[in-house]
């Protein structure tokens, strides 16, 4: 059984900062958040802009981190797999220009 998070202000804050500058969604991804959670933030900050957030939650800065560490991972595994690739085509019709120039 998983147990509830729980956010500080500053925490939400920061998030819906992020939400005016990029997709709703990404922000979701990066911090493994659902978008219902950010749109009664908004709400919430909307109706009660100087009582809104108020009590003591725990950051899930952790967690946020460790997801964005793994999203990278899996990104610069794509890209290196991609490089290998690369080289490999390269390398080949390299050895095929190689082996024309012999025969003239």
């Amino acid at each position: 059984m998983t147990t509830k998070r729980r956010f500080d202000r500053e925490f939400k804050l920061q998030i819906l900062q992020q939400a005016e500058h990029k997709p709703v969604a990404e922000v979701c991804r990066e911090h493994n958040l659902h978008p219902n959670m950010i749109s009664r933030w908004k709400k919430e900050l909307e109706q009660y802009p100087k009582d809104a957030f108020k009590g003591k939650g725990n950051t899930y800065k952790v967690e946020a981190q460790l997801a964005e560490a793994q999203r990278l991972i899996g990104q610069l595994y794509a890209e290196n797999a991609f490089l290998k690739k690369a080289i490999q085509v390269v390398q080949e019709r390299q050895a095929e220009e190689r082996l024309l120039r012999c025969i003239k």
